[in-house]
């Protein structure tokens, strides 16, 4: 998901500093009961559509049928986000089994053979949400190691090397460099590749529909958090092949799958060197629908975990400046924009359940805000997935650590403490906001 690095803040220029002119609309079939794509704005049958989302990346495995699973709690899961509003979740559709050390086992995949009860599980949450009304982002590999990811191909394929996010070994930004040599290693995206068309041209084992004819899917995402390198001097050289890795990626899901959106999973300008440009060309193509930003106050450093308090007005300042550059894209694109992963800490730093969110509240109230204004305008911004829903999950171990085995998923993937950005049933004040947010969106008639 994150670098959990601190990272340069991007110029107050960054927008104005591309110069890209407006992009007329491309004209775009939209299928009936799927989401579409109208100019800056998301559409279904003709009508806006706004939402207001989560993350949840484990839906595949509470949906496994198997000793991982568990869909008793994935139903009530779905329940309660529906319950508050919820009417669209980011899941991860992908991982790879991998030597790097805090990463997913088991995992959709390993090189040669794939998970069928993880299959099975995707297929049992789409159906569930199928069943709400609720529409899913699939997200296909993973730049970071959490999920395997990236580094996994290019293990699999370079005769077996690799490194591992935060090894002091290999400090920042090794890391990123590594995991973006994917993108020009032909043997690595191949593999990639194949799992791209097992997935998006799967059939549902419990609905018997194929995916390209689900609604509950609103879009492919090609990756979580994509970037083309960590440091300056290797991801500027890497932007070629970056871009076309985008491009040609876009073109095969659309080749299989014509009428389900496509996006790429980058974070904006931090996931982008901090370069206008390179925001606006990773979107530029007329396979991706929409642009994609994240935005992670603490792990970017715009607030000072010892007085978390007194500097977030810097963090809210931050944070207001990146919405408002990524609209300027989105505008120049004539495509819409998702926040489709916000996150802040609890007071005192705290993981628990059900600990005081004072700051955390003010921030998804600071992002929710700027969606209602940007719907009340018509504008670019559509809608937001905040990160991450634990609903009932709970860390299982007093080092807040997740282990092989634990299937009490909670919103952290394994390499985070278990409770840091997740959004718990108890978490009071966080749940009503989520809920008082969906039904002010529900009345914009813009």
């Amino acid at each position: 998901m994150l670098t959990r690095r601190t990272l340069v803040l991007a110029s107050a220029g960054a927008a104005a500093a591309c110069g890209a002119p407006g992009v007329a609309a491309t004209p775009r079939r939209t299928r009936a009961g799927f989401v579409g794509v109208d100019g800056p704005r998301f559409v279904i049958d003709g009508a806006p559509y706004r939402y207001v989302g989560a993350n949840m990346w484990y839906g595949a495995y509470l949906g496994a049928d198997a000793s991982l699973g568990d869909r008793d709690r994935l139903r009530r899961e779905l329940d309660a986000l529906k319950d508050l509003g919820v009417s669209n979740i980011r899941v991860l559709g992908s991982g790879e089994i991998s030597p790097l050390r805090n990463s997913l086992n088991p995992a959709f995949r390993d090189r040669n053979a794939y998970n069928n009860q993880l299959l099975g599980g995707l297929d049992f949450l789409l159906a569930e949400m199928g069943q709400r009304d609720m529409r899913a982002v699939l997200y296909l590999t993973n730049f970071w190691e959490w999920s395997g990811g990236m580094v996994t191909y290019l293990y699999w394929t370079n005769g077996g090397r690799y490194i591992n996010m935060n090894d002091p070994a290999h400090p920042w930004p090794e890391f990123p460099d590594f995991s973006a040599h994917f993108y020009s290693s032909p043997e690595a995206v191949a593999l990639y590749n194949d799992y791209v068309r097992a997935i998006v041209g799967r059939t549902n084992s419990v609905t018997g529909r194929a995916y390209k004819d689900d609604p509950a899917i609103m879009a492919w995402q090609l990756a979580n958090e994509p970037r083309p390198g960590g440091s300056d001097a290797y991801g500027t050289q890497n932007l070629p092949a970056f871009y076309a890795w985008i491009g040609d990626t876009a073109k095969l899901i659309k080749s299989l799958d014509p009428d389900h959106l496509v996006s790429t999973g980058n974070e904006g300008l931090k996931g982008c060197l901090e370069q206008a440009q390179c925001v606006v060309s990773a979107h530029q193509a007329p396979e991706i629908d929409y642009l994609t930003a994240h935005i992670w106050p603490q792990n970017w450093s715009w607030v000072d975990t010892h007085a978390l308090e007194q500097s977030y007005p810097t963090a809210e300042a931050n944070t207001q400046q990146y919405i408002d550059q990524h609209a300027g894209f989105a505008r120049q694109l004539n495509k819409p924009l998702v926040i489709e992963e916000f996150g802040f800490p609890r007071d005192d730093l705290s993981y628990a359940a059900g600990s005081p969110t004072t700051l955390k509240d003010r921030f998804y109230a600071l992002i929710y805000r700027n969606v209602i204004e940007s719907a009340e305008a018509n504008g670019p911004l559509a809608g937001s997935n905040f990160w991450a829903w634990g609903g009932a999950g709970r860390a299982q171990h007093t080092d807040l650590h997740w282990k092989t085995g634990d299937r009490s998923y909670v919103g952290d993937p394994p390499h985070e403490p278990q409770g840091w950005y997740s959004v718990f049933d108890v978490d009071r004040s966080t749940i009503g906001l989520i809920r008082d947010h969906a039904a002010v969106l529900r009345t914009v008639r813009a």
